[in-house]
């Protein structure tokens, strides 16, 4: 008994030192009389993913059902939050592009609602990096993301906030987004924790986080998963979610136990 005791406590020794440190800070943030949730995650450690429809083609729509099909391979969700505008049938209503498979094009025009409120952006990950990018750089550059998604209105482009944001606006909603660094190794996923119009949620970016780049997700719909904050918000299905995928050793404790 005590030498098997040894055993596994040797083998979760070895696996927590193989494993990354996780560099996701999740944390309840006050600003200018507004209340934030905010995952900060660094691009360049941590293994950012999209996700939308699983292996049969039907969308995941909760956090739960991705959370289920990582365990399959020994993962979990370490944060996630929705990542783009969708249809009722859960399809992307912009451009949308996972493990280098597009699903949906990239829209330039402006058009009915947020996404059309232009400009809009694309989040886009590569290899060790995230960057928001306003559209239409987006389509001059085209950068070789290997996943992406786009929504809209952009909330800051290059230390600007969106020139149709009024200060003071009456329309108020819980808002999430996300806002990216220059050098694309952070990336900071915001959720308000009260009704926010887009002049305020937008300047949290900007003047609180010091970010020159973000990108607005959705309104009412929105949804946030973070385990170390003790919430993980369930509701109605979604369409695009981007979230922090982690390694959790099962496997390798289920390999010791046979």
């Amino acid at each position: 008994m005590i030498r098997a005791a040894r055993l596994i406590a040797g083998a979760l020794i070895g696996f927590s030192l193989a494993a990354p440190a996780l560099a996701v800070d999740c944390r309840n943030e006050t600003y200018g009389g507004n209340r934030f949730a905010v995952c900060d995650v660094d691009a360049a450690q941590d293994e950012l993913r999209l996700f939308l429809r699983n292996d049969d083609g039907v969308p995941f729509g909760h956090f739960s059902t991705i959370d289920t099909a990582l365990a399959e391979s020994g993962e979990a969700l370490v944060f996630a939050t929705n990542a783009g505008m969708y249809h009722s049938d859960r399809a992307p209503v912009g451009l949308y592009v996972e493990e280098g498979a597009q699903e949906m094009r990239l829209v330039t025009n402006a058009g009915p609602g947020n996404f059309g409120l232009l400009p809009n952006g694309v989040f886009c990950l590569r290899e060790g990096r995230a960057d928001v990018i306003e559209t239409l750089r987006f389509e001059a550059e085209a950068p070789a993301c290997t996943s992406a998604t786009q929504s809209g209105p952009m909330l800051v482009i290059d230390g600007d906030l969106h020139p149709r944001f009024l200060e003071g606006s009456d329309s108020r909603y819980i808002r999430n987004g996300v806002g990216t660094s220059a050098d694309g190794t952070r990336a900071v996923f915001v959720i308000s924790r009260n009704l926010v119009n887009f002049y305020d949620f937008a300047s949290f970016f900007r003047d609180h986080l010091g970010l020159n780049s973000a990108l607005y997700f959705d309104g009412n719909i929105s949804r946030f998963h973070a385990p170390a904050l003790g919430r993980s918000d369930a509701g109605f299905a979604m369409g695009p979610i981007v979230g922090v995928v982690r390694k959790t050793g099962l496997g390798d404790a289920e390999a010791l136990g046979n």
